[in-house]
């Protein structure tokens, strides 16, 4: 075969294409992947609703109200599951979110994004906690991360955002954004701001930054490894002196490694575990 032959110059580029629905089912599945965080699960009917909105047979405003008269229904019969109710509408407001083209880095945009997914579930929505609190941890063997003091929580999440906006990503690497990213997101994480929903408003308000900075995700990482995901957050900001353990933000590196540069790290759950702990 001649170098001629070889010679693919004239051949046409040829665009790629998608199926149908394929950007919206990105969406559901990050949206209902991230409810793996708090080991939720939706409804049949919210799969059943979301199947058409993916079709393009519902738009999301028609999925909102469906899932209002679901719910009204079933509040009617007192048979509500809680835990439904919240996968399901959260669910809702990510997708509604992730197709909203705004964002600003700053405090009031992360408390936004809060009320917004979870305006249908909680009460308490953009009130920061009033109180310190721990949380048991099983791959810690039920010891806790130390979250932000609730005296300081503002003045903590305008420090972090304060040094994130001196920060020039176009004139980093990809390694480098991936480790200045890493660094970000665990210290907002860690501050824990919210009574709940920390980390599936942390997962929102950074896929937003990075839309924003126009960076390419592989989201459907969020469809499986979100446990993952919360669990290298805990690892990232988990130190035990009297054990000599500390920080370990390698894993939440190389999720970050697999949403910006689609690498196949392995994301193994049992990896996380704190072995000295047990």
């Amino acid at each position: 075969m001649s170098e001629k032959d070889l010679d693919s110059s004239m051949n046409l580029y040829q665009e790629k294409t998608y199926p149908k629905g394929y950007i919206k089912q990105l969406q559901w599945d990050m949206a209902i992947g991230l409810q793996q965080v708090d080991n939720l699960t939706p409804s049949k009917y919210l799969k059943q609703i979301s199947e058409k909105n993916i079709l393009g047979e519902l738009t999301i405003e028609e999925v909102e109200q469906s899932l209002k008269e679901y719910y009204t229904t079933k509040e009617q019969k007192k048979d509500i599951n809680h835990n439904e109710l919240e996968c399901d509408f959260v669910s809702m407001r990510i997708v509604e979110l992730l197709d909203q083209d705004n964002f600003e880095l700053s405090v009031n945009y992360l408390k936004y994004i809060h009320k917004y997914l979870f305006q249908d579930v909680y009460e308490f929505v953009v009130e920061f906690r009033k109180i310190d609190f721990s949380k048991h941890e099983k791959i810690l063997n039920n010891d806790s991360v130390a979250y932000g003091d609730s005296k300081t929580l503002t003045e903590s999440l305008e420090y972090d955002i304060g040094l994130e906006k001196e920060k020039n990503y176009k004139d980093m690497s990809i390694i480098e954004v991936i480790k200045n990213i890493t660094d970000f997101t665990s210290n907002i994480w860690q501050v824990h701001p919210f009574r709940e929903g920390n980390t599936r408003t942390t997962a929102v308000f950074i896929y937003k930054y990075l839309a924003n900075l126009k960076f390419n995700q592989k989201i459907s990482l969020y469809k499986k490894q979100s446990s993952y995901f919360r669990n290298a957050l805990v690892r990232s900001n988990y130190f035990n002196n009297y054990l000599n353990i500390k920080e370990d933000k390698s894993y939440l590196i190389k999720f970050y490694e697999n949403l910006l540069l689609g690498k196949n790290n392995n994301l193994h759950a049992e990896d996380l575990i704190v072995k000295e702990l047990f």
